[in-house]
């Protein structure tokens, strides 16, 4: 009997210890994260797998430091667009997001989704400007000399290589229309632009003539070899932007944002939190917003907002 009752003894104790870590786990927990997934939301339409794969270390370290037990799991959700991504951050399926500052204006400006949270800094710099620039003695020596003639952005999806730039011509009076052709003639006081997908056909378009201008951004200039920068011509330079913003959902709890936000600014003072900012892009650091987060907000919509756009 006296046995029996040991062993019974020992048992109670088994479950009442398995009952606290039930309790433990659970309440190591960050209050928002009951379903146990931090899930970090990423745009493309192509190469989901590799995006997956790219965040992958980026958000399962975030996991790790949220809670100090295997409890929190860490996941990349790859959306096919913006207002998708938009989406999923105000059904809680997509926690917090990377992304340059057009992108960030759309899901927390116009779909009013998401909320600012901190500065990227990307190959040790914290922010860049685009320049719109023409070929020297090409007679193009002013924005106003652009009216009926065709400008070459990088890319579609490009902050510094399209948006910005285009934003800041249609800020100036100008009509922008998209042409087919860099040859093609724009009626005036159209400006006509064209994509060249890559920096070095950009260069080659403008130097070449083919187009009257270009733009692309600061880092962009630094890298033509100088021979060619030497036949640059600098119209104009938009102002300066964040290269890379992180933002939460609009709805998270305050606690959360705030144990992320720490866990960020931080990641860098540890040796594995360095190692994976540095794989994630080439990531340097986190760090507040210059004028806090109303501030950041008010430079977005200051770049992009356009009445008659």
């Amino acid at each position: 009997m006296k046995q029996l009752k040991l062993h019974l003894s020992g048992f109670c104790a088994v479950v009442l210890l398995g009952v606290l870590a039930a309790a433990d786990a659970r309440a190591q927990i960050p209050p928002g994260l009951e379903n146990k997934t931090i899930t970090l939301g990423a745009v493309s339409t192509i190469n989901e797998k590799e995006i997956e794969n790219h965040f992958r270390d980026f958000v399962r370290y975030v996991a790790r430091k949220l809670s100090p037990l295997p409890t929190i799991e860490g996941k990349v959700v790859v959306a096919p667009t913006l207002p998708d991504l938009a989406r999923l951050l105000e059904q809680k399926k997509v926690d917090f997001y990377m992304e340059s500052a057009y992108p960030t204006y759309v899901v927390n400006n116009v779909h009013d989704a998401g909320r600012l949270l901190l500065r990227r800094w990307q190959r040790g710099k914290a922010e860049y400007q685009s320049l719109i620039f023409a070929k020297k003695d090409s007679g193009i020596n002013s924005l106003q000399d652009l009216r009926g003639k065709v400008i070459a952005f990088e890319d579609p999806e490009s902050t510094s290589g399209h948006f910005l730039p285009r934003f800041f011509l249609v800020k100036r009076g100008f009509k922008m229309v998209e042409t087919n052709r860099p040859d093609a003639k724009s009626s005036p006081p159209e400006i006509g632009f064209v994509f060249a997908y890559t920096q070095a056909k950009l260069v080659e378009l403008v130097l070449t003539q083919q187009v009257a201008a270009g733009a692309f951004n600061d880092d962009d200039y630094a890298k033509v070899d100088e021979k060619k920068r030497a036949d640059i011509n600098i119209l104009a330079q938009t102002e300066m932007l964040p290269r890379h913003l992180v933002s939460i959902r609009k709805n998270m709890e305050p606690a959360l944002a705030s144990q992320i936000e720490k866990i960020l600014i931080t990641m860098g003072e540890d040796p594995e939190g360095r190692k994976v900012m540095q794989q994630t892009g080439d990531t340097t650091k986190f760090d507040m917003l210059p004028g806090g987060e109303e501030g950041m907000r008010r430079r977005l919509l200051d770049s992009f907002f356009s009445p008659g756009k």
